[in-house]
């Protein structure tokens, strides 16, 4: 007897109804991959990244971690983003945090997570960055908000320095790094009017 049946069952009802609003859609996706976008957001599940933008499978590459976080030592990311650049040719990075996000408040919570602490330690650096600035506002969810908008725009700023982007700008491919962050209580993406490319 199949495991979580449930799931199978719903991915053939999901199966179906794409093939009947676009016949051959599946056949289409086997021959090849050409998004435009790469989409680093975070692995809550409350984020889809695809039904947020209302893009396809094969319309949006995806990275998902904690809290959103590129760092130069995450052979991961940096693969997926080497791959996503070099090789699909994408033409937009896009940062996507969200407000609540349970790393960001983990990271400014003062007390022990286990292992996860290493990965928060860079949320917790940007803290101590804007210490003063954060803690100027009076509730703790204004707080948080602020911390999960200054992560993006530090992700971004990651992103723009990786020797990938640097590469992809000097050989003149045109490539634009964004920072969003998504509202779960409405559903509404912002633009933190945060975007880089090649200067």
């Amino acid at each position: 007897m199949k495991q979580l049946g449930q799931l199978f069952a719903n991915n053939k009802n999901w199966a179906s109804a794409i093939e009947e609003e676009h016949p051959g859609f599946f056949q289409s996706l086997v021959s090849q991959q050409s998004p435009e976008y790469l989409w680093i957001g975070c692995s809550d599940s409350r984020v889809p990244a695809n039904e947020i933008v209302g893009l396809q499978p094969g319309e949006l590459f995806v990275h998902r971690n904690v809290a959103n976080i590129i760092v130069h030592s995450d052979l991961n990311a940096l693969s997926v983003l080497q791959y996503a650049v070099d090789v699909l040719r994408i033409k937009h990075v896009i940062v996507c945090g969200h407000y609540g996000c349970g790393g960001i408040i983990a990271a400014m919570e003062n007390k022990r997570h286990g292992l996860i602490d290493n990965w928060l330690c860079h949320i917790k650096d940007i803290y101590e960055c804007h210490e003063s600035r954060i803690n100027k506002l009076e509730s703790e969810d204004e707080r948080t908000d602020l911390l999960c908008e200054l992560n993006v725009i530090e992700q971004v700023n990651n992103i723009a320095q990786t020797t990938i982007i640097r590469d992809a700008w000097l050989r003149g491919q045109k490539l634009v790094i964004h920072g969003w962050i998504y509202s779960i209580h409405n559903g509404l993406l912002k633009d933190l009017d945060i975007s880089i490319d090649a200067v």
